[in-house]
């Protein structure tokens, strides 16, 4: 049960947004914990994989989802997240895991599996929920939601920069990104179970033409604004 001393934020949104690294530091400036539920659908997605399970057969994905063997570590570079002890911080990150969190997250067995998981993550003084349905599903009671998004060329011209700084010998094609991009935005907003949406009562923010210190400032805006 969500306890209700912790003031719960949700940042919902398409990927490419801007979610995670919002997400991170204002949970890091408010003292908050942090929720990456995206993450938890990758690493069903990525276990699924590994086990070579079948992205058809929903029952058995739901089983993946309920015995995860997921940890947490945090420290100053950031979050380290581990799959039955290894580290798959970079592995949960590419295109093929993003797609394969996307087919898991339409699984209503999925979600139900992780649901309470997701929740679980609450606690005093307050939580940064970082997802595609925080706000209108994990956490409709939130006090403070917003909803980020950014064009999808935006989007496509931020991951591309993400790809080259990784690997710079490496040569990525713009086009496939935004086509991949534009795939996983229909397939989030047609699915029949939690699909892509703003909450009624969220807070709108496109970030296209903001760095990241405006988005934060802007939330933080937000935040103070609902505790006076």
């Amino acid at each position: 049960m969500v306890q209700q001393s912790a003031f719960i934020i949700t940042i919902d949104g398409p990927s490419g947004a801007g979610k995670g690294t919002v997400s991170a530091s204002l949970a890091l400036r408010l003292g908050f914990a942090l929720l990456d539920s995206g993450a938890l659908y990758r690493l069903t997605g990525l276990a699924a994989r590994l086990s070579a399970c079948d992205f058809e057969d929903h029952a058995a994905l739901g089983d993946v989802a309920r015995t995860l063997d997921v940890e947490f570590r945090s420290s100053e570079h950031g979050v380290t997240i581990y799959l039955s002890g290894q580290d798959v911080s970079r592995a949960i990150r590419t295109e093929q895991a993003g797609m394969d969190a996307s087919k898991v997250a339409a699984v209503p067995a999925v979600r139900d599996a992780l649901l309470q998981r997701q929740r679980d993550f609450a606690e005093a003084p307050g939580l940064v929920a970082d997802g595609r349905d925080m706000g209108s599903t994990v956490f409709p009671e939130a006090p403070l939601k917003v909803f980020l998004t950014a064009s999808a060329e935006e989007r496509a011209n931020r991951r591309l920069k993400q790809l080259q700084l990784a690997n710079a010998e490496q040569e990525y094609d713009y086009q496939q990104i935004l086509s991949d991009i534009e795939a996983r935005d229909k397939q989030d907003s047609e699915r029949s179970s939690s699909p892509l949406a703003a909450a009624a009562d969220a807070i709108h923010i496109d970030s296209s033409q903001m760095t990241i210190e405006e988005v934060l400032t802007k939330i933080l805006d937000l935040y103070r604004a609902c505790c006076d």
